[in-house]
């Protein structure tokens, strides 16, 4: 493995993410859920939706790069592809959201640096699974990656719930293994019961002693009589069939199942459970579209865009920074936008040429200055 200092090197992506295990719905025991592989945790939808949810935001995003305050530049040539791999920073970052959501640490191996600061221009994301560390005798961090020592300064490394005297952050998986093995064990168990796993759907009886043959034949053709048919079955004397149908004690593993996805949306933060509808015990209601796209941004997203947008700026050059459009979540209709528009306009937050610009409008010659003196007056009535 090779580590370049000076220069920025184009190579294939290192590490590929080891594949999900296989769902075990079919297992004979759901008394126990092995989680020791994180990604084994997403076969709760729950946990799945709020990371696939964040990364999808973070990868879509608009992202602006300021080498001076209130000067949105295009991103650098170097951080538009961040890995160097070609396929981007917006895989990136969904990447680097997957890693920290679900571990509480990112990983990348530095493949180059910038000549004046030193500041890494070139990080491969590493799968965490693959890394290792422990402490020396000096307390400094060795690192390994597929069992493969990497030198200190060529690990870039950022972390998500720190702990006091640790070095990695806290895993919210490892954390909360209780709730989401349970979640899993439902589904398990509902997935046993509706494919025969569990219970027969019916019992077909006889008054009369029958051996193992005549019970297969009495069986057979009971089923041909009624396979594929909506007609009524006639039996003979001393015949009887009984439905058996899910008790409620058994059929509690639909209260578990919805009662343990709203816990794993809590798991990552407020606002998820309301957001994709789970049943929270509570009375949050959305009045429009707009609003629940802030209470998203507002209680959901945002910490973790605040993460990233830490993580992209410290690359940078002091000073320098980049952000991501957050109006860009946020879908108003078109009297509600004008009428923010109109407000900006009267209190010079804003010029003409800049409303245009968010209208996808070609700016105007006289656009660019606020208005001077008495600012003309705005009037936008609800009728």
């Amino acid at each position: 493995m090779s580590f370049l200092f000076g220069q920025r090197e184009q190579r294939a992506p290192v590490f590929t993410e080891p594949p999900i295990p296989p769902n075990s719905a079919l297992s004979s025991s759901f008394a126990r859920v092995d989680l020791s592989r994180t990604e084994a945790s997403l076969q709760k939808v729950a946990v799945w939706s709020c990371v696939n949810l964040v990364a999808t935001v973070a990868e879509t995003m608009p992202l602006a790069f300021y080498p001076k305050p209130r000067d949105a530049q295009p991103l650098p040539p170097w951080m538009a592809d961040l890995a160097g791999d070609g396929y981007g920073l917006p895989d990136w970052l969904y990447q680097f959201v997957y890693s920290a959501m679900l571990r509480g640490n990112v990983y990348g191996i530095v493949g180059g640096r910038d000549r004046a600061r030193g500041t890494p221009n070139q990080i491969m994301l590493a799968h965490p699974d693959r890394v290792g560390v422990t402490l020396d005798t000096e307390g400094q961090p060795l690192w390994r990656v597929s069992g493969e020592e990497v030198p200190a300064d060529n690990m870039w490394h950022r972390r998500v719930h720190p702990a006091p005297g640790s070095l990695l952050g806290l895993s919210p998986i490892a954390l909360q293994a209780t709730t989401i093995a349970t979640g899993i064990s439902a589904l398990q168990f509902g997935a046993s019961w509706f494919q025969d796993g569990a219970h027969p759907s019916g019992i077909l009886s006889s008054e009369q002693a029958l051996d193992a043959k005549q019970a297969m034949t009495a069986k057979e053709r009971f089923m041909a009589a009624v396979h594929g048919r909506r007609e009524p079955a006639v039996l003979g004397n001393g015949w009887k069939y009984q439905t058996i149908q899910i008790s409620p004690n058994e059929s509690q593993f639909l209260e578990t199942n919805n009662y343990t996805a709203a816990e794993c949306c809590r798991i990552f933060g407020p606002g998820f459970a309301e957001i994709f509808g789970y049943e929270t015990g509570g009375s949050l209601t959305y009045s429009n579209i707009e609003q629940r796209s802030l209470d998203l941004l507002t209680y959901a997203v945002d910490p973790w865009l605040v993460r990233i947008e830490r993580a992209l700026s410290e690359l940078l050059a002091p000073g320098q920074k980049v952000k991501f459009n957050r109006s860009a979540l946020v879908r108003t209709d078109l009297l509600t936008r004008y009428r923010a528009h109109a407000i900006a306009l009267q209190n010079r937050f804003a010029v003409v040429n800049e409303v245009r610009d968010l209208e996808d409008e070609g700016p105007v010659p006289w656009g660019d200055k606020p208005f001077e003196g008495q600012a003309p007056t705005v009037s936008i009535n609800d009728n």
